[in-house]
């Protein structure tokens, strides 16, 4: 329906471009009050006027989501301006981009900001998040994790690590929330053509490679994505908790 979250309140980090973007856009069209977050401020605010010019009530707060009090201060932030949080996507990512060096060469410094972006930030978003859902009877929480989070590929061990943790957060928010009216899944997008895939997708043997790796036989659209996250936080999922769902053309399946 298409006000199916009108008066709901909505943070999205990572909502400046790509699959966040997409998923604000979907969320101010059923009706929803939105924070997006985003490290890069002026496409955050320029996506968020954008909203506003359509109609939508949108707000940006500029966030690194890897430093803690900055997501202590973008929930405050939602609190201040809604008063409760009716959902969470927790989107905000780094790539790793064209396969790199294996472990064994593997810059430490790429390592470390992967982690605190990719995993850490999510973390924090869900520390931040949990007691102000608490206090208004619950939510549905969506962290996006990755194919790379149920599977390897060689010369990513951050990005595939800092995944595998996000799918272990998840779980473990819907063990420890469910009870408490929490609802928390992740999605595991595939190759999808955003920003952060641009570079690898430029290349075209590496476009190619990919595409053939798809059964449905494309590269994904962060439209595709966005419209699993909504569905998860609708009252027709209302049944659906700690659940990773791919979103990858069925790549997983070969």
């Amino acid at each position: 329906m298409a006000d199916e979250f009108t008066g709901k309140s909505v943070l999205v980090t990572g909502a400046a471009s790509g699959i966040g973007r997409a998923i604000a856009g979907k969320f101010a069209a059923r009706g929803a009050r939105l924070l997006l977050v985003d490290i890069d401020a002026a496409k955050g605010k320029a996506a968020t006027a954008e909203l506003c010019d359509q109609g939508a009530e949108a707000h940006f707060f500029e966030a690194d989501v890897a430093d803690a009090s900055a997501c202590t201060r973008m929930v405050d932030t939602a609190r201040n301006l809604f008063g409760r949080l009716d959902a969470a996507v927790n989107n905000a990512g780094i790539a790793d981009g064209p396969v790199v060096e294996a472990t064994d060469n593997y810059p430490i410094e790429r390592w470390d900001r992967i982690i605190a972006v990719n995993l850490s930030g999510v973390f924090h978003s869900l520390r931040y998040e949990l007691p102000l859902m608490l206090q208004t009877g619950g939510g549905a929480i969506v962290n996006t994790a990755s194919i790379s989070g149920l599977v390897t590929f060689p010369g990513t061990p951050a990005y595939v690590a800092a995944k595998h943790g996000v799918v272990g957060l998840t779980k473990m928010i819907c063990n420890e929330y469910a009870a408490r009216g929490i609802r928390c899944n992740a999605v595991a997008p595939g190759i999808i053509d955003t920003p952060l895939t641009a570079d690898t997708l430029a290349i075209p043997a590496w476009e190619t490679s990919l595409k053939a790796m798809i059964p449905t036989g494309r590269i994904g659209r962060p439209d595709d994505v966005a419209d699993v996250v909504l569905w998860l936080c609708s009252d027709a999922a209302a049944y659906v908790n700690g659940h990773v769902v791919a979103v990858d053309g069925g790549i997983l399946v070969r």
